[in-house]
């Protein structure tokens, strides 16, 4: 039987993955990427540490997926969370697991994960191309090859396309591969970012550079249901906000077009409200002939000062002990409860994934083939599919990757 020539379209985790297992499987396979160093987006993976995956069942994975995830199903029943750990294990990766069922290397570097994956394919004997597909070629309705934009072509029985979305432009995810898929017929569902900062009310502007540790939020929508809820770091910028507990919650606010959102802020979530209020009463006690302006010190950054005076309505020379239990309560729940509206998130271009991408219903689920045109593959990022933080997005890459690289090399 003569060898099957396979192209990968991109040098990510998704296409590092399919083309290693493609070539395991026996295909001969070539790899191209527009950049000289593979992996480039997933060696900044998780502040360049590279939350490979999350150690729970198949079942744990579809639920933080909150679009199309049962066309995972299949994916991940041949390549599962388990499969991912002793794939790396066995590729000299020593994992542990963290807060979350977080699978981190040992090492906490995202290099050593990509150095691995490029090991493994130089030895598998993988082709390792640099420079940007113009075009996918088709010969009578089926895939024949590619087209370099440096006017080479390269023939193939099958092209698994692998190009990553938008986010992270720097690392080469540009958007080629949306523009390949669809002058191949395929729908192209609306991209927009997930795992993105957002922006919101102008007060922020105000607080730019203040980092809130240790605090809890909730992610509320117009009639005030909580949609997700999270505990950590979060970061006032000049457009809004930013940091780890805001990229988790934005992939929560899927619905900008017909919902409001808002991020209430618990400044104080190690103490409960009656807690919180006997500390207030003290400070009260403690700070009688002290302005109000004057005596938040102990209790909030110096920069938030002036917007939690403005939000409590109360005179900043107030003296403390003039305070009403009215305005003590007011500031209380503005503490527990400091409510940021949010506009919508910052630019594809600013997210960490890209959620949208090629139609799922258009892709075989247990394959990855396209059912348009025979011959072609997706993998990772380029479908419409996104996950929550928690090593989820890795494993959708993983196990499409996986499915795609070895039904490339099994079809007829």
């Amino acid at each position: 039987m003569e060898q099957k020539e396979i192209i990968v379209i991109g040098g990510g985790p998704a296409g590092m993955m399919s083309a290693l297992i493609a070539a395991r499987q026996g295909g001969k396979v070539t790899l191209i990427d527009r950049n000289r160093t593979l992996g480039k987006k997933l060696r900044i993976t998780g502040k360049g540490r590279c939350n490979v995956t999350n150690d729970c069942s198949e079942n744990g994975v579809l639920q933080n997926i909150p679009r199309n995830s049962r066309f995972l199903y299949s994916a991940l029943s041949q390549f599962s969370p388990a499969d991912v750990k002793h794939f790396f294990e066995e590729l000299g990766v020593p994992l542990k697991t963290e807060r979350g069922n977080r699978v981190f290397p040992q090492s906490d570097s995202a290099h050593d994960v990509a150095d691995a994956l490029v090991r493994a394919l130089r030895r598998e004997g993988v082709a390792i191309v640099t420079g940007r597909v113009q075009a996918i070629l088709t010969e009578e309705g089926r895939i024949s090859g590619v087209k370099l934009e440096s006017g080479r072509k390269l023939k193939s029985d099958s092209v698994i396309l692998a190009s990553g979305g938008l986010s992270y432009p720097a690392t080469g995810s540009t958007g080629d591969g949306f523009h390949m898929a669809r002058s191949l017929g395929h729908t192209i569902e609306p991209l927009r970012g997930s795992l993105v900062p957002l922006e919101a009310e102008e007060c922020c502007a105000d607080l730019q550079g203040l980092s809130l540790r240790n605090i809890a939020i909730e992610v509320k929508d117009s009639k005030g249901k909580c949609l997700y809820h999270d505990f950590g770091e979060l970061l006032f910028t000049h457009f809004g906000l930013s940091g780890p507990v805001i990229l988790s919650a934005s992939a929560h606010m899927r619905d900008f077009e017909h919902e409001t959102y808002a991020v209430e802020i618990d400044l104080k979530p190690a103490l409960d409200e009656k807690t919180l209020d006997a500390r207030l009463i003290r400070e009260v006690q403690e700070n009688a002939n002290r302005d109000f302006q004057n005596s938040l010190g102990a209790l909030l950054p110096r920069k938030l000062i002036p917007e939690m005076i403005r939000r409590t309505g109360i005179h900043p020379e107030t003296k403390m002990h003039d305070l009403t239990r009215q305005q003590r309560h007011t500031l209380l729940h503005l503490l527990k409860h400091f409510t940021i509206r949010i506009y919508g998130p910052r630019p594809v271009q600013d997210a960490i994934i890209t959620s949208g991408g090629v139609k799922v219903s258009e892709v075989n689920p247990s394959t990855m083939a396209s059912k348009l045109i025979p011959g072609l593959y997706f993998a990772g990022e380029i479908l419409d599919m996104d996950a929550y933080t928690g090593g989820f997005n890795l494993q959708i890459a993983w196990s499409t990757a996986y499915a795609a690289g070895c039904w490339s090399v099994w079809d007829d």
